[in-house]
């Protein structure tokens, strides 16, 4: 903008009106032009990356490994967090969670499944943190989200965020292949928009296909039927997905729009069995990222370290729209783009179970720092239910764990854990101790207090009292953990029912 003001200023001695008049004309042609790229995001749930771009042999998923041939696929993408609500208000916005206030799963709710919170969590984002619809919006460009999941940490208005959004009707691209999505957009404007695919929530929607005695069980797991079946299906979900981001593709190609597209495919964290969600094991972070579009590099893979806030400015430079100076994430497609030296995530509260853990991710290593050694990672969680879980307990009761199992189904947790990704890709082989590893251990600690302390990490505090309280009154006697004890005799009569 300042070269425009420059040469009409020194060369054609227009008046100052004049001027701004032309830069604003300019800057509106900019935002409405029919060059400016789509960018689409494809948002997975719960999905681990087993695609057969990716080396899988078990499946084929021909229509995400046709995006991969034309775009370039990333092997080391790391999600901000385990579990959706923390990293989905990450990436929308480009920060951590842990540096806006977002990093407690599902707070920031004034009401719950129906319940009034009265008094709840209020997060309000710092003016100069601005969701990606709405920098997208005030760019000109029209906003829709197919499959309505927003699931933020903060307080957010969905009219300010979208032209379009649909959230009801189950997972799934049906407005899209109905060409909806980007019905009532003026005649060439730019679309910014996400997908919401149900992944490894797609449940009996995903055909029983995979001979679960084919899968494999990775050796932190029994090899029991009832893990076989979690992870068999799995596979049948992503079978599912594929075939959908098929039928997003062809509607794209079908209206026009496929060759202008800056596609983000991506997933929030892994599929649901324990130590991978929640979690933040590469089962729980490591996740698929392909991202395909106009001018950019195809066919091509890269092994450089990626966070989910990236995406965020990736997405915006991509769209020609300035990347905020004060914005964590930064944009690993520009041709200057500096890799990073490492990747953080961040595990807290996730509905009523109280957890702290941060890691630290370089490209060899795996640096997990545990905070509350005083439970185990088997602590009491919305998974007990499940036929699995109650199978894993019984085992576990009946010490018929191996130690390799144990490091999480165990009754201890330690302090600290170290990896050797390259020849541990498992993580079952705890380097901490080991003195030859001493300076990388020390150099990752290192990694991380600097990392604390420069971005503020507003995990390292308690929850507030007001969060303790809501989810208290979200789920009740379920909330086993110490913390709560402090505000339990808050709950007046009939509060926190489960």
């Amino acid at each position: 903008m300042k070269m425009y003001k420059t040469r009409f200023t020194l060369r054609c001695r227009l008046s100052r009106r004049l001027v701004v008049a032309i830069l604003l004309c300019a800057c509106a042609s900019r935002v409405t032009a029919a060059d400016r790229p789509n960018v689409l995001w494809l948002y997975l749930e719960d999905v681990s990356g087993w695609f057969s771009c990716y080396g899988e042999t078990l499946i084929e998923t021909p229509n995400i490994d046709r995006l991969a041939e034309q775009g370039t696929l990333f092997t080391r993408f790391y999600t901000p967090a385990g579990v959706c609500s923390p990293t989905r208000s990450a990436i929308i916005t480009g920060m951590m969670q842990t540096s806006i206030g977002a990093h407690n799963h599902r707070s920031c709710r004034p009401n719950f499944r129906g319940k009034d919170m009265g008094e709840y969590d209020k997060n309000v984002l710092p003016n100069d943190v601005v969701p990606l619809p709405i920098r997208f919006r005030q760019a000109g460009y029209w906003t829709f989200n197919e499959g309505g999941k927003d699931d933020y940490n903060f307080e957010f208005d969905k009219k300010a965020f979208y032209d379009f959004e649909r959230s009801r009707g189950g997972w799934g691209p049906r407005s899209l292949v109905a060409g909806d999505c980007w019905r009532g957009r003026r005649e060439g404007q730019p679309f910014f928009g996400q997908v919401q695919l149900g992944g490894g929530k797609l449940g009996r929607r995903a055909p029983k296909v995979l001979d679960r005695a084919k899968v494999p069980v990775p050796p932190y797991y029994p090899d029991i039927p009832e893990v076989r079946e979690e992870i068999a299906h799995h596979y049948d979900c992503l079978l599912k997905t594929d075939e959908q981001v098929g039928q997003v593709i062809d509607a794209l190609k079908r209206d026009g729009h496929y060759g202008n597209t800056v596609i983000f495919l991506f997933s929030d964290h892994g599929y649901k069995l324990h130590r991978h969600k929640q979690f933040l094991y590469e089962g729980g972070i490591h996740m698929p990222l392909i991202v395909v579009g106009p001018k950019l590099p195809t066919g091509q893979v890269r092994d450089d370290l990626v966070s989910g806030i990236d995406v965020s400015a990736a997405s915006l430079a991509a769209a020609g729209i300035g990347v905020p100076a004060a914005m964590e994430g930064r944009d690993f497609l520009a041709a200057d783009y500096r890799p990073r030296d490492y990747v953080i995530a961040a595990r807290d509260r996730c509905d009523y179970t109280i957890e702290k853990i941060r890691a630290v991710v370089t490209p060899r290593y795996k640096y997990l720092r545990n905070y509350l050694t005083d439970r185990p990672f088997m602590q009491p969680s919305y998974k007990d239910g499940w036929p699995v879980s109650k199978k894993f307990r019984e085992m576990i009761a009946a010490g018929e764990m191996n130690k390799d199992q144990l490091i999480f189904f165990g009754p201890n947790k330690v302090p600290e854990e170290l990896y050797d990704l390259q020849n541990d890709p498992h993580e079952i082989h705890n380097l901490a101790n080991s003195r030859r590893h001493r300076a990388e251990l020390e150099r990752h600690r290192e990694i991380l207090a600097d990392w604390i302390r420069k971005s503020g990490d507003k995990g390292q505090k308690v929850e507030s009292d007001v969060g303790l309280l809501c989810t208290l009154k979200r789920w009740g006697d379920k909330c086993v953990n110490p913390e709560y004890e402090k505000v339990r005799h808050l709950l007046t009569d009939g509060e926190g029912d489960k």
